[in-house]
């Protein structure tokens, strides 16, 4: 992928003004910045998770004798909370899924704000 100069970038964002108009263009980062740190944060538990089992299969052998304790059953997530992405799916699409999921929620607070006004 070619180095972006200030040339492409000017052209870049005129662009995106030419297409969504200035006042448009700081809600639209300030989405973009809270789905990257959604995004991470969803990244660094997966991290951990995978972390943690992998320190719990190294300590199995040595735990075999003691009882093992009763696994916590899940509790099941509130209806305002969305789905977390598919395991299965590279992180393209697990991005590509958070960020549909941040434009709908963007939307319905939208439309709320435009009721109470």
């Amino acid at each position: 992928m070619p180095n972006l100069g200030v040339p492409e970038l000017l052209i870049i964002l005129l662009a995106l003004v030419l297409l969504f108009g200035a006042k448009k263009l700081p809600d639209m980062a300030r989405g973009v910045g809270r789905s990257l740190r959604i995004f991470k944060a969803e990244t660094a538990k997966l991290r951990d998770d995978d972390d943690d089992v992998q320190h719990t299969v190294q300590q199995a052998p040595a735990q075999q004798a003691q009882p093992q304790p009763q696994p916590v059953q899940p509790q099941p997530l509130p209806a305002s909370t969305p789905p977390a992405p598919t395991p299965g799916l590279s992180l393209e699409e697990q991005a590509r899924q958070l960020e549909e999921q941040a434009a709908k929620l963007r939307a319905s607070a939208a439309q709320t704000d435009n009721k109470h006004a």
